[in-house]
C-alpha cells in the first residue's frame, strides 16, 4: 500500500505480507475520534483487498497507550440523534473488522480503555503488553460502551466477567485479562510487536483461502446453534475442496515438500 502519506492519525507500513496499522495521535494518547475512525475503516478496506497483504496487526503509537478510549471532547456535546450516529460509525468500523476476511491481530501497548478497549474486541485475537490496562469506564461518565462492547466483551469473556467490567468501569491489567481469557498471551513491551509478527509468520505460511474460509467458520458459527455451525463447516469444506490451493497442499505434503500457495 502506498497510501501512508494520506492519513493524519494513522502509519500504516506492509512488510513480508504483515500490515502494520499504527494510530498515531499522541497528544491524544490515540483516542478515537470520527477522522480516526473513518481512516481506519479505510485503511483496513484497502488492506482487506490488497494482494500483498495477508495479516493484519493494529497497535497504538508509544508503549503508553493502545488507544485511551474515544474522543470526550467529541461526545461531550452530543445529543440523541448525533449519539446514535457516533455509536454507528464507531460499530460500523468494529463490524468492519470482525468481518474482514485476513487475520487481524490487536498488539495492545498499554491504555485499552472504552473506544480502545471495542476496536481490541473487534481484532481476531489481542496480544498484550505487561504494562496494558484494559476497562469500560463509560459509566463513570454516565453513557454506556457504544462500539460495541456491551455485546463483543460478555461474548468473549462470559457474561459475569464482561457485565462486572461494563457496570462496575474498573480497569484490569494485563495478567487479570489473561486470567479472564481476554487476551490470548502477554509479553514484555519491548517484545509485543515482534511477538505478533511471529504469530503472522505462521498465519501467512498456510493457505491464505483456508485461513480466511477458517475464520468465517469460526465467526459465523459461534452465532449458530451447534448443529447450524457444523453444516455451515461442511458447506465451506466443500468450497475449499475445490480449490487450487487445495490441490497444491495436499500434493506437497504427499511429495514431502513445502506447498506454493497462491490465492486460488
Amino acid at each position: 500500500m502506498n497510501q501512508a502519506e494520506e492519513w493524519k492519525n494513522l502509519l500504516v507500513s506492509v512488510e513480508d505480507g504483515i500490515a502494520i496499522l499504527t494510530i498515531h495521535r499522541p497528544s491524544k494518547l490515540n483516542a478515537l475520534d470520527n477522522e480516526t475512525l473513518d481512516e481506519l475503516s479505510e485503511a483496513f478496506t484497502g488492506c482487506f483487498v490488497e494482494e500483498e497483504v495477508g495479516v493484519i496487526i493494529l497497535t497504538g503509537a508509544g508503549e503508553k497507550s493502545f488507544v485511551a478510549g474515544a474522543d470526550i471532547s467529541m461526545l461531550a456535546e452530543q445529543g440523541v440523534l448525533d449519539g446514535r450516529l457516533n455509536s454507528h460509525l464507531g460499530q460500523d468500523c468494529m463490524s468492519l473488522i470482525e468481518a474482514g476476511p485476513k487475520p487481524v491481530i490487536a498488539a495492545v501497548n498499554g491504555f485499552a480503555l472504552g473506544g480502545g478497549l471495542e476496536l481490541a474486541l473487534a481484532c481476531d485475537f489481542r496480544y498484550a503488553s505487561s504494562n496494558a490496562v484494559f476497562g469500560l469506564p463509560e459509566v463513570g461518565l454516565g453513557i454506556i460502551p457504544g462500539y460495541g462492547g456491551t455485546q463483543r466483551l460478555p461474548r468473549l469473556v462470559g457474561y459475569g466477567h464482561g457485565l462486572e467490567m461494563i457496570l462496575t468501569g474498573e480497569k484490569i491489567d494485563a495478567e487479570e485479562a489473561l486470567r479472564i481469557g481476554l487476551v490470548n498471551r502477554v509479553f514484555p513491551p519491548e517484545d509485543l510487536l515482534e511477538e505478533a509478527k511471529k504469530t503472522a509468520r505462521k498465519i501467512l505460511k498456510n493457505g491464505p483461502l483456508a485461513v480466511s474460509i477458517a475464520k468465517e467458520a469460526v465467526r459465523r458459527g459461534t452465532e449458530m446453534a451447534l448443529e447450524d455451525g457444523v453444516s455451515l463447516e461442511a458447506d465451506l469444506f466443500g468450497m475449499i475442496s475445490s480449490t487450487e490451493d487445495m490441490k497444491e497442499g495436499m500434493r506437497a505434503f504427499l511429495e514431502k515438500r513445502k506447498p506454493e500457495f497462491r490465492g486460488e
